[in-house]
């Protein structure tokens, strides 16, 4: 019975990296997008006013999207240090990690959110997930610094639950456009709030069942 379960455990967990080395691969061709410099591509073509209006709106989006998908991987990558030996590994990873979200890419995300597509609501949603993010890395390092290290694992993990926002917006936004076909900008407005939540809902779950 003992041995069903661990092989249960170790297919879910080879089932998960493989799950997020796709939806990874995805996020870096959407980077790639962006390479070189183009202000007339992909996203950016809907956000001609701030491009040309607010000419450092492109530096905090270039400097977002860039830093991101190392924030994804770096964030993955810590949380592997338990299950797969990474433990040397997982300081310097972590450190990455959060110097990128602190510095870089939860501020930038912020300014981004004060110009969100949908709307007010939009705003609102994406500016306080940046601001969370920003919070809950910020204390996952306190904590470290403290040697608090069981508490510094579930804000990290809190943390890591807002960047996957990242992916799990995407998703969403794929699902509810399958589904429903609404108004581009109504879709802005559900996936602005549907893409965190319920990360962290589920997160939150997990710490108090003590499943992380």
């Amino acid at each position: 019975m003992l041995s069903a379960k661990r092989n249960i455990s170790t297919l879910f967990k080879i089932l998960l990296i493989l799950g997020f080395v796709y939806f990874f691969w995805l996020m870096l061709k959407i980077t790639l997008e962006y390479i070189p410099f183009d202000p007339e591509v992909s996203f950016l073509m809907i956000k001609q006013t701030e491009a040309v209006e607010r000419p450092e709106y492109l530096i905090f989006f270039y400097t977002h999207v860039y830093t991101s998908i190392f924030v994804l991987l770096f964030g993955f990558l810590s949380i592997l240090r338990r299950d797969f030996g990474f433990r040397n590994f997982h300081r310097n990873v972590g450190k990455f990690y959060i110097f990128l979200i602190l510095i870089v890419a939860a501020p930038s995300g912020i300014y981004m959110g004060i110009f969100a597509n949908g709307g007010i609501m939009s705003k609102i949603s994406f500016v306080i997930l940046g601001v969370l993010w920003w919070f809950s890395t910020f204390k996952a390092y306190q904590l470290a610094r403290q040697k608090k290290f069981k508490e510094h694992q579930k804000w990290m993990w809190r943390s890591f639950a807002f960047t996957l926002s990242a992916i799990t917006l995407r998703m969403w936004k794929v699902i509810i456009v399958y589904l429903f076909h609404p108004n581009p900008m109504d879709v802005y407005q559900i996936i602005a709030w549907l893409g965190w939540i319920p990360n962290i809902l589920i997160i939150e779950y997990l710490i108090t069942k003590k499943q992380i």
